[in-house]
């Protein structure tokens, strides 16, 4: 690998994102971008008004360094509401700029030099570059698709307790889990939080995706679970769930000692941000029960829509059971098995963008990954339908 130039060396290898060279690519090629998971829909009037409401106001200068109180409020009203959870917001929840800072931050504070993160992959691609920025190593867990495409991904347990080190600090889970839509069940979750306990270690747990849930499947937070509320930090944001992801308004919960660690690192990362975008958030997640069901039935039906048209173009896809994406095995139409080929050819053969998910694993275990590729489905109607008329030309 060539070195690039200035980087420091726990940053070597995190060049420029898949995202930004498909989506160039969607834009030159005049593509259906179905490759990064963000809507094309605006969110709730009642959550966008009040951010309109906002602006103009003293919302526009800092908001309090832990985030402002009516929104630390309502996270942790949401939290008891839809998880059971019970966190004091003046000192067990911390507002973000977007989950990723609040994933930086946590694993900024609670790492030191050499100390070992055990993650389940494919993974979200800033969770590498935040283990690195801390100093931390990566000890991937993969996550394996089911047989023929039928059924949920899995995990070996044995592999998981093997990745389990005397260096061993941290267990950063994702779920509902991007990019392969899985969501972990309850025995899954024993299963890891039995390790965690046995191991000593604190978890880290994204939960962006958990209003994002399909039928047949239940988000469970791992906090949840007996004798984790203690070891566990649990991040979330608003954008997912209010079509809002620019807006970049996340949160931690957790006890006060885990948060208060939190806190130190990210104060000195953006400080605060998104004045404006507090109250909207916090109304966001004070509307009613009606609204969180909608979203995700209403995904689930796009989701059934692209799902449809990849089968029709010879692309079956992998059982998403949540959040905005669908996996799909490509060597039906690329035989060599070459993900990265097949998303860079895709535009020119379809007019169609996606992410080849072998950027979602570890470079030493790439093959388990070379052959999938991610698709969004959280686009409108129209978008679904011209990208699905556009897929069938694979056929």
């Amino acid at each position: 690998m060539t070195r690039a130039p200035y980087l420091a060396g726990r940053l070597q290898g995190f060049g420029t994102t898949i995202f930004a060279e498909m989506s160039a690519l969607a834009l030159a090629t005049g593509s259906v971008n179905l490759g990064q998971g963000f809507p094309d829909r605006p969110g709730p009037a009642a959550v966008l008004d009040v951010a309109r409401s906002a602006i103009g106001t003293p919302h526009d200068q800092y908001p309090p360094g832990p985030g402002q109180a009516d929104l630390r409020a309502a996270v942790a009203e949401h939290q008891q509401r839809f998880r059971g959870l019970g966190y004091d917001p003046a000192d067990e929840v911390l507002v973000t700029t977007g989950a990723t800072e609040a994933l930086t931050a946590a694993l900024l504070a609670l790492l030191d030099p050499g100390d070992e993160v055990v993650v389940f992959e494919p993974m979200y691609d800033s969770y590498a570059a935040a283990v690195a920025m801390a100093g931390g190593v990566v000890r991937p867990v993969p996550l394996r698709p089911p047989p023929e495409g039928a059924g949920a991904w899995t995990f070996d347990a044995g592999e998981l307790s093997a990745a389990v080190t005397p260096r061993a600090r941290l267990l950063l889970l994702n779920t509902p889990h991007n990019p392969t839509g899985k969501v972990f069940t309850r025995a899954e979750l024993t299963t890891v939080a039995d390790l965690a306990i046995a191991a000593d270690l604190l978890v880290l747990t994204d939960e962006v995706y958990e209003h994002l849930v399909f039928t047949g499947a239940e988000h469970v937070s791992i906090a949840t679970l007996p004798g984790m509320r203690e070891r566990t930090l649990v991040v979330s944001s608003g954008g997912k769930t209010f079509n809002t992801t620019g807006w970049k308004i996340g949160w931690v919960c957790g006890p006060v000692p885990l948060v208060s660690a939190v806190r130190t690192a990210k104060q000195f990362l953006t400080y605060v941000s998104g004045g404006p975008f507090q109250p909207a958030i916090a109304a966001g997640l004070r509307l009613p029960d009606g609204y969180f069901t909608g979203i995700a039935a209403d995904l689930e039906r796009r989701r059934d829509v692209l799902v449809a048209g990849l089968a029709q173009a010879g692309l079956p896809v992998i059982s998403p059971e949540a959040t905005y994406f669908a996996t799909v095995d490509v060597r039906p139409l690329q035989p060599d098995g070459d993900g990265l080929a097949f998303c860079r050819a895709l535009p020119a053969r379809a007019g169609v963008v996606a992410v080849p998910s072998v950027v979602f694993y570890d470079p030493a275990h790439a093959e388990l990954g070379r052959h999938l590729v991610r698709f969004a489905f959280c686009k409108r109607d129209e978008v679904l339908a011209e990208a699905v008329e556009r897929l069938r030309s694979l056929a």
